[in-house]
């Protein structure tokens, strides 16, 4: 039967004549020699060129890797060999006259420091690549008649190899002797190429030669073993694949034959349409195959490259390498090794197997196990390797509950269900093909048509058909749920064995339709999943990417991230479970382990269920150590409260009582840190969280503790800004400073009036330009001095420019209004003092914002015209009041005159009554005049008083509102000046050390 694998190709690069062709061992590298002299490095996953080299200008015709020194050696026409490091790309060897005519091939010793080549010279050289003195030839092997075109060392017998010339024969030498062992002769026409059979097994030789055949030779009894025909032109390459059956030629015909090498049955013909094939290669860590053509050069993937291997329940694990199946127990290696480590396997050989397994599975109890390959089966004892059953197949599954019942496949059309090992009933698919066949709790047919259909194992009866396309279903252990990985993405359903029993017993299905309830979907994973393992009900898997997550009711957790290529591709295949450790296998058939806790699985599971009192009883069989990772789980399902009762991780419940707003918490857990780590970043970042959380509560006293431990001052700045605390905002203000925050220390001492500490911190910080401007509006009394410092400090640059700055003493014209600057400062200073200790209420505010708006220059000017005006107001109304009381003074006798003289022309009789009377008349008037005169007169002097008392007030009010609204507005200006200088400051901050404190 043929071994049937895919064909992919991975690379195809196109360049000039390919003459050799390498594959490095462990990185996904190509190695090209070109006729142009020049040598490439490709990857083949990326399809991509990493490393070019210009090694001749003559062809090179053969170039080989040697991984363990980061080497590459190449020979070419020139005659001469070159080593190079493909790492830094230098040449570290070279010899220049390694042969007399063109060097054909050189061949790499597997262990030892050698390697030979061979040349159209006729002769074989052997060279130690590590002797002191470079390439040093330690061996000269003479015998052929003609070229000499290839030679390979024996994997059996290193000390021997065998070379193959145009002289029509193929000779086998010893490295210690330079006359060969013996010749094997047979080909018709001169010999291209040979290969040893790469296991120990086969004495066989393979060889390639220009009568256009590949033989295969038995070196003990040198003789042939079989011809291989099929080529048209000369073989220019063969070989033994090192990990596949296969047989490989290349050909001037422009194709490259695969041959079985059990059987020798032709597989396959490839023909890429690149001219002549020339070269091939091949390693035994994948099944690449690289092939050099005139036109460049190609990588393919023969079939798959993943691990056959299967494990029990018990912890026994059965793989292939090559035809022989191997087996170990990893019970108690976990232990002994770190997660993702290799376990220090100890492999037993159990036999050797009569097909080529391409799959490899126990059954559901682990006692047997089923080789599938090269269309067959062979069913084996788990222990021993006895032969159980065997026949012929397309695909193999077991039964997921019965010790001995299995499904094969025999053809598209035709499915057969063995019960007990015996042949029970044939199922005929729905479907047009049948392409694939999948085992478990029901058998799985994958239809043409893009969907899958279970039969039951016992009736054969249809259940249901699903309409996706799966390339692996796993079934769990209780069989109630399924998983169908597709290439996009996976689906989880639920299915109900004891309703579909019931449907089939009752005869309630449909032959087209199955069974009605029988699946529901319970979620969906979008990951390509590669390979995985139900426990439980969670489902441990590998994703393409490469990473090992695990899924309880379709919340994704990983694991951890794997190794990938150099593509991104996984390379590790789940095994099995077993005790609380999921174990991988990698592509090299290296396994690993990693800890996966049942009970926290299960605990997970419960949640996931809502069953929190299941949850509750299964926590405590979880060790503490896994605590963290429970609550960290329970934190993504949006069970916060629970994730921080139970998690053991202080920085995890920090973080959980922040996000929940618990500042009590973590306060508490504040104060359990170390004293050695009070001052680390980590911890000045947490006081900072658990700042801001307090003052969302309005926990202002916790939420200052917190700022003060953690240095926070722009934020104590904003808190004491904003609830007044004068205090507070006095001691940030020393704080900021020590600590070096100008900008906080600047922007705390101009709130609270200190401008003096603004000026010396501008000084102190070389900012001498914005303390004079500063100084200006402020504190005009310094004004010099600092002007003085800054003509000093601006010498140093330029004098011109020192000389044109003004001072008051200097050019007091330039300072106008200086004086008045003088008083309204002493003014501030006395408002200060006053309201130190205390500041101005808050309450005053809506009387004293109006005071900002003041100008305080302008108000001293106004009062001190008011001032010299008042006196000569007062004076004239002084000298006015005493001139009206003599007016009415003056007018009284006059008016007793007339009295008296009217009395004496109307009564003459009683002149002397009415002259007394006129008499008394004229005292009382006067006394009249004279009482009025001096009411008038006080009257007059109490109003001048009042008005004097009034005017005064009013002064008084006017002064004092003045020195308020100018007080105010010197705030704005301070808070406007802080302000610009900060973005002034912001702007400058590349340039200026002082800005990166601001």
């Amino acid at each position: 039967m043929p071994v049937r694998l895919d064909i992919k190709k991975k690379l195809s690069a196109t360049s000039e004549r390919v003459k050799s062709v390498d594959i490095h061992p462990n990185e996904t590298w190509a190695l090209s020699a070109l006729y142009s002299g020049n040598v490439m490095i490709w990857d083949y996953e990326s399809g991509t060129c990493v490393k070019s080299f210009e090694v001749s200008e003559l062809p090179v015709r053969c170039a080989k890797f040697i991984a363990r020194k980061h080497w590459f050696f190449s020979a070419s026409d020139d005659m001469r060999l070159r080593v190079y490091n493909y790492n830094t790309m230098e040449k570290v060897r070279e010899i220049e006259q390694a042969h007399s005519d063109y060097i054909r091939c050189v061949e790499v010793h597997p262990t030892l420091p050698y390697f030979v080549s061979s040349s159209d010279d006729m002769t074989v050289k052997l060279w130690n690549y590590d002797s002191p003195s470079g390439l040093e030839c330690i061996q000269y092997y003479e015998g052929h008649t003609h070229y000499v075109m290839q030679a390979k060392f024996n994997p059996k017998d290193t000390n021997t190899f065998a070379s193959a010339s145009l002289d029509r024969t193929i000779k086998v030498w010893g490295l210690n002797s330079p006359t060969p062992h013996y010749t094997l002769e047979g080909h018709e026409r001169g010999v291209n190429c040979i290969d040893y059979y790469p296991s120990g097994d086969k004495p066989y030789i393979l060889s390639g030669a220009d009568d256009r055949t590949v033989k295969v030779w038995d070196y003990q009894t040198k003789s042939v073993v079989h011809t291989l025909d099929g080529h048209t032109h000369n073989v220019c390459a063969v070989l033994f694949h090192p990990k596949l059956p296969m047989i490989a030629s290349a050909s001037e015909d422009g194709t490259v034959r695969i041959w079985q090498s059990t059987t020798y049955r032709a597989e396959t013909t490839l023909n890429y349409g690149m001219e002549r094939a020339w070269a091939l290669a091949a390693t035994a860590s994948a099944n690449k195959l690289a092939i050099g053509y005139d036109e460049g050069t190609v990588v393919i993937e023969l079939g798959s490259d993943e691990p056959v291997a299967s494990m029990d329940g018990s912890g026994k694990i059965v793989w292939a390498k090559n035809n022989e199946i191997q087996t170990t127990n990893v019970r108690g290696l976990a232990a002994d090794v770190g997660e993702g480590e290799r376990l220090p396997l100890i492999p037993r050989d159990l036999g050797t197997c009569e097909l080529y397994p391409q799959s490899l599975k126990h059954n559901c109890n682990g006692r047997f196990v089923s080789v599938c390959g090269d269309g067959e089966f062979i069913i084996y004892t788990a222990q021993a390797l006895r032969n159980k059953a065997f026949g012929s197949a397309l695909d193999f599954v077991w039964s997921g509950s019965e010790t001995g019942d299995y499904a094969i496949r025999e053809s598209i059309s035709r499915i057969k269900v063995f019960r007990n090992f015996k042949e029970s009933k044939t199922i005929k698919p729905a479907t047009a093909s049948a392409e694939g066949l999948f085992g478990g709790q029901l058998i799985g047919v994958k239809g043409s048509d893009d969907a899958v259909l279970f039969y039951d194992w016992e009736s054969g009866v249809f259940v249901k058909k699903i309409d996706v396309c799966p390339t692996e279903v796993y079934w769990s252990e209780a069989g109630n749920l399924v998983l169908l990985a597709c290439k996009d993405g996976a689906y989880v359903l639920s299915y109900d064995a004891a309703a579909t029993a019931q449907a089939i017993h009752q005869g309630a299905y449909s032959q087209e339709e199955g069974i009605e309830n029988a699946f529901d979907l319970l979620y969906e994973i979008p990951d390509t999943i590669t390979s995985g393992k139900w426990v439980g009900d969670c489902f441990l898997y590998c994703t393409q990417k490469g990473r090992l997550n695990y899924s309880v009711g379709g919340k994704i957790q990983t694991l951890v991230h794997l190794d990938t290529s150099s593509s991104g591709a996984t390379q590790h295949t789940i095994l099995g479970y077993y005790r609380e450790n999921v174990y991988l296998m990698d592509k090299s058939l290296n396994v690993v382990c990693y800890a996966v806790m049942l009970a926290v699985l299960q605990y997970q599971t419960a949640v996931m269920r809502g069953d929190f009192d299941a949850a509750n009883e299964l926590l405590p069989e979880i060790p503490e150590s896994e605590y963290t990772t429970v609550a960290r789980f329970l934190e993504s399902q949006g069970f916060k409260e629970e994730a921080l009762t139970v998690t053991t991780d202080v920085d995890h419940k920090f973080d959980l009582a922040i996000e929940l707003n618990h500042v009590d918490v973590a306060h508490a857990l504040m104060a359990e840190i170390p004293e050695e780590d009070l001052e680390t970043t980590d911890t000045m970042a947490k006081w900072k969280k658990i700042s801001d959380t307090a003052l969302k509560s309005n926990d202002f006293d916790l939420c200052e503790a917190a700022a003060l431990a953690s240095d926070d001052f722009s934020g104590l700045l904003l808190m004491y800004s904003a609830t007044g605390n004068l205090e507070g905002m006095e001691a940030l203000a020393h704080k900021a400073e020590a600590g070096g925050m100008t900008n906080v220390a600047f922007v705390s001492y101009l709130l609270t009036g200190q401008v003096e500490k603004c000026a010396d911190l501008l000084i102190s910080t070389k900012r001498l330009p914005e303390a004079a401007f500063f100084a200006r509006t402020f504190l005009p009394s310094r004004v010099q001095d600092i002007v003085t410092l800054w003509k000093e400090d601006l010498t140093k640059i330029s004098t011109s420019a020192a000389q044109a700055l003004a001072t008051p003493l200097e050019n007091k014209d330039h300072f106008p209004d200086f004086d008045i600057a003088l008083q309204v400062e002493k003014m501030f200073l006395a408002q200060r003092d006053i309201s130190s200790g205390a500041g101005i209420p808050a309450a005053d505010y809506l009387t004293a914002k109006d005071d900002l708006d003041l100008n305080l220059i302008e108000l001293i000017k106004a009062r001190a015209a008011a001032v010299e005006s008042v006196p000569e107001v007062q004076e004239e109304k002084a000298v006015d009041a005493p001139e009206q009381a003599q007016e009415v003074v003056n007018e009284a006798p006059v008016a007793v005159a007339d009295v008296c003289e009217s009395a004496v022309e109307e009564e003459d009789n009683s002149a002397q009554i009415a002259a007394l009377a006129a008499q008394e008349e004229a005292r009382r008037l006067q006394a009249e005049a004279e009482a009025q005169a001096k009411a008038q007169a006080e009257a007059q002097a109490q109003r001048e008083a009042e008005e004097a008392a009034l005017l005064a007030k009013q002064k008084e009010e006017e002064e004092a509102a003045a020195a308020a609204a100018a007080l105010a507005k010197q705030k704005e200006e301070e808070e406007l000046k802080a302000a610009e200088e900060a973005a002034a400051a912001l702007a400058e901050a590349d340039d200026d050390d002082f800005g990166d404190d601001w």
